[in-house]
């Protein structure tokens, strides 16, 4: 298959290129990134499939040429809440399958806007396939699929600050912890506060209890499209207490509340960041999500709780490479914009998740190994 890397040289497009052209399905592999610099550099290091050119997000006409007779585009590029929409579009006018790590609500939304143009152009279109969103949409559609009825979806995930760099990722944090965001709950879509709800959930190890919050993320903007039931919300946290209250009060402050004052803020944490880290730094980073689906099987309540963990490069961009390898293969039918709850085969995704190195666990106390 011909692959399209859209951002493939960045923090965490790089891990899935890397992942992509070391497949014997993947014959041909263009790293497109603004960085024409990084991309190259890549490509080098990765060998002949692999070569590269400069693609720049906001010219919709030369993102359609580029994209244009490939057999799926990977899509990296952020903040999603500023670019998903863009590239989305450009590769359904191109007529390219589009696999995405989407992981801003908005774009979320305006993404599924695009699905009758996907339909009539054939293409595949799949936002969120990363860690949170991603993983935990699979698990929820792998639990749904053990029930008669779903009545609640959690989604949740812990990260640790040392587990990841740039830009976006900062960006991404501040834009989901302000202002109102979207959460699903009986039964209808509401805007509660960010940074609410404060509860203390457990993760697989080596993460560990993490108090989390209400943040804004894409799961309960597309789970109640696909899977019928009451409430679908999403909290989050940062392993780090300290950056944890140093966010707050920058929200607090009204500093995050215009994209401007995101890129002037995204900056300060990005050069600050490196020497924070470093204050008790752990031997070994990780980051975890989890899901937890409550319903009824045979007339009686059953909860099932599903977790992953790995460094966080790893736990977002192995899901995409996977996924575009199933897009590529002919392993996903269905066309339009999507989301992975609504056209990943559960059980094949996440056993090749596992295969890759990403610890999978269920349980509530998340111990225990998932069987597949």
């Amino acid at each position: 298959m011909r692959v399209i890397a859209l951002g493939g040289a960045g923090m965490m497009g790089r891990f899935a290129v890397r992942d992509l052209a070391s497949k014997e399905s993947v014959e041909d592999l263009l790293i497109a990134d603004y960085n024409l610099e990084e991309a190259e550099a890549l490509a080098r290091e990765l060998g002949p499939k692999c070569r590269a050119c400069k693609v720049d997000a906001n010219d919709h006409a030369q993102m359609v040429e580029t994209v244009r007779g490939f057999d799926v585009a990977m899509g990296t590029i952020g903040p999603f809440y500023k670019y998903e929409k863009k590239v989305a579009g450009a590769c359904i006018e191109a007529g390219v399958n589009y696999v995405s790590i989407c992981d801003d609500y908005d774009a979320a939304a305006d993404f599924m806007a695009l699905d009758e143009a996907a339909k009539k152009a054939g293409v595949t279109a799949i936002t969120g396939v990363g860690w949170t969103p991603g993983i935990t949409n699979v698990f929820a559609r792998l639990g749904a699929d053990q029930l008669d009825e779903v009545d609640e979806i959690a989604t949740s995930w812990a990260c640790d600050p040392a587990d990841t760099a740039g830009k976006a990722v900062t960006l991404h944090y501040l834009h989901a912890v302000t202002g109102m965001i979207p959460s699903y709950i009986d039964g209808r879509m509401q805007y509660i506060k960010a940074g609410s709800g404060l509860e203390r959930i457990t993760f697989p190890p080596t993460v560990g209890a993490v108090d989390c919050f209400h943040a804004g993320h894409p799961e309960p903007v597309t789970i109640p499209r696909y899977i019928d039931c009451r409430s679908v919300t999403l909290k989050g946290g940062l392993t780090d207490v300290f950056l944890v209250q140093l966010c707050n009060l920058i929200v607090a402050a009204k500093l995050t509340d215009s994209e401007r004052k995101k890129d002037i803020v995204g900056g300060f944490f990005n050069k600050l960041l490196p020497y924070l880290e470093n204050i008790g730094k752990p031997p070994e980073t990780c980051s975890a999500c989890r899901t937890d689906i409550t319903g009824k099987k045979n007339g009686k309540w059953v909860h099932l709780a599903y977790g992953a963990a790995a460094h966080m490069d790893m736990l977002t961009c192995l899901p995409t490479s996977i996924a575009v390898q199933m897009v590529g293969e002919g392993r996903v039918v269905e066309k339009g914009a999507l989301a992975p709850e609504a056209c990943l085969p559960p059980q094949e995704f996440l056993k090749r998740l596992a295969e890759g190195g990403v610890r999978l666990y269920e349980g509530d106390d998340m111990t225990r190994p998932l069987t597949l």
